[in-house]
């Protein structure tokens, strides 16, 4: 079973629950339906969806399962009880995210189909956050544990995974125009039913598995070129249906090379595993692993040396979140995402409005609607690779990078206020992009600054952020002004004063948190000198 259980293999089934846990980002598929079955006026379904969106980004239950169930310190490989990782790992987290979704569909789905009548609001709300609070149990396991399976490039690992969360939104509405067109309803039960099977088809497979001292760079490449070649895919995809109405045969045809794209990391995976196996024939997985001869036949001064220097390297700055709430960094990270992830939000949601007040036509917003998701992952996963590279080849701290994202926030949100010809096109352009690259160095940076045991739980309380400063950016900034610049007749703006103000204000508060960033660099740079650069060469020693 060795070909099936490593890490490798880990990393394939991770993209495939990635890629269909997104239900989050298909509310626009199924919301009228919601609205029109049980006659919801917009403010309602507005309060159906914020419920949704803190669901989707309320993840710190699952950090907490996830630290409790998962074995960390001296490697379980120590005892055969490892082989299910204590009976516990992170495949209870899959299990509980799964039946989150589930539940929460399948309730909704009643609810629209007339199963379920005369639910209350307050109802419909819960079922909205348990639907969409699964998903943050599938992404905190698929985040930690590739970050614990591949630690010397967490940057990539976690871009890879970032990415395809991203992308889920598309592919599942790629499926719903394949297979579902024009039927949300069944869409809904598709929702409930799929990621659950998915989930459970593959939870066993997440694993923590022992780090090998070798250099597996060019395997994650070959999962990143899959990543690739997908985006382009779906990108070319998305244009061609807003421009052509496909027939049904065509729209087949296009999912199902979707779906041979999507299986091909499972081929990267059984080659690389294959290599693995023919370098370390010895040690395959932490779950065969046992203790070889070899290694009890090491002097026992130098055992003592290797357990001695990995407590250090990895145990140092273990801190569990009321630890990491009392110090200064965690609260600049969490400014820095209120206006990195905030304003990124505030400009997606209104961008619609946006378009239309500058005169752009209604195809040309639907394409950059559309094509948002695709800037948002070149984000997610570039930010990941160009963190790993600064971190490798320059020895440049990543809240480095951070505060260049923020920058370049500052300069989408001015371009997106100017209203200069062309604007529409440049500026969301780079707001997505650095929105994106701020969701995969977030993470990143919270392992090593506040250590990977706890990191579940403390990624996610900053995470909350996001729903914070899309709340404040987007509903008392961006919405109040927006109102009283429109007319009183069609509620309506047009001209380049509608949004003038909002982003200009966006771009002031996004050049604070830029001030907090570079002030966290510099508070961290000696600590990523001594330790986190250390903590590198270590693992490839």
């Amino acid at each position: 079973m060795n070909w099936l259980t490593n890490r490798w293999t880990g990393v394939a089934a991770a993209i495939w629950i990635q890629s269909s846990c997104g239900a989050s980002y298909t509310f626009s598929i199924y919301s009228p339906l919601l609205k029109s079955t049980q006659h919801y006026s917009q403010s309602t379904l507005d309060t159906v969806s914020v419920f949704k969106d803190i669901g989707a980004n309320f993840g710190v239950l699952s950090g907490l399962l996830y630290s409790a169930v998962t074995p960390y310190g001296d490697g379980p490989s120590s005892s055969k009880k490892s082989r299910w990782n204590s009976l516990g790992g992170p495949w209870i987290v899959v299990a509980a995210g799964a039946v989150q979704c589930f539940v929460g569909f399948l309730f909704m789905w009643g609810c629209v189909v007339g199963l379920i009548e005369d639910v209350p609001v307050p109802v419909m709300c819960f079922f909205a956050w348990l639907s969409a609070n699964g998903q943050t149990f599938l992404n905190t396991t698929n985040v930690v544990t590739g970050l614990r399976n591949f630690p010397e490039y967490s940057g990539t690992i976690i871009g890879i995974m970032k990415g395809f969360l991203g992308l889920s939104g598309a592919i599942l509405i790629q499926l719903y125009h394949t297979f579902f067109d024009g039927d949300p309803a069944t869409f809904l039960l598709m929702l409930a039913c799929l990621p659950a099977f998915i989930s459970v088809l593959f939870m066993f497979l997440l694993r923590i598995y022992q780090v090998q001292d070798c250099d597996y760079k060019k395997h994650l490449d070959g999962f990143s070129v899959v990543t690739v070649i997908i985006v382009v895919y779906l990108m070319f995809t998305i244009v061609l249906q807003n421009f052509v109405s496909l027939p049904y045969w065509a729209r087949v045809f296009t999912f199902t090379v979707l779906m041979v794209l999507l299986a091909s990391p499972f081929g990267i995976a059984v080659k690389a595993h294959w290599e693995d196996s023919r370098m370390f024939s010895q040690a395959h997985s932490i779950e065969t692993t046992a203790p070889t001869i070899e290694y009890q036949e090491l002097p026992s001064e130098e055992v003592q040396v290797q357990d001695t220097s990995d407590n250090t390297l990895l145990v140092e700055e273990e801190m569990n979140l009321l630890q990491a709430m009392c110090t200064v960094e965690f609260w600049m990270l969490f400014v820095t995402m209120i206006a990195g992830l905030g304003s990124g939000l505030s400009m997606i949601n209104n961008m619609s409005q946006i378009g239309e007040s500058l005169g752009y036509s209604t195809i040309q917003i639907g394409n950059m609607v559309s094509l948002w998701s695709m800037w948002n992952f070149l984000g997610r996963f570039g930010g990941g690779h160009v963190s790993d590279y600064i971190m490798h080849k320059r020895g440049w701290p990543r809240p480095l990078l951070l505060t260049v994202t923020l920058g370049v926030t500052i300069l989408g949100h001015l371009i997106i206020a100017s209203g200069f010809p062309g604007n529409f096109y440049l500026g969301p352009v780079l707001v997505g992009i650095c929105y994106g690259t701020n969701w995969s160095l977030m993470p990143t940076v919270t392992s090593e600054i506040f250590g990977v045991k706890h990191m579940g739980t403390i990624f996610n309380a900053i995470a909350a952020a996001s729903p914070l400063g899309s709340y404040i950016l987007s509903v008392k900034v961006v919405g109040n002004i927006y109102d009283k610049e429109a007319s009183e007749e069609d509620n309506s703006c047009f001209g380049i004063h509608c949004f003038r103000l909002s982003f200009l204000i966006l771009a002031g508060v996004t050049f604070v948190a830029f001030l907090v960033s570079l002030a966290l660099y510099f508070r961290t740079r000696r600590f990523y000198k001594l330790v986190v650069l250390k903590r590198l060469k270590h693992y490839v020693r």
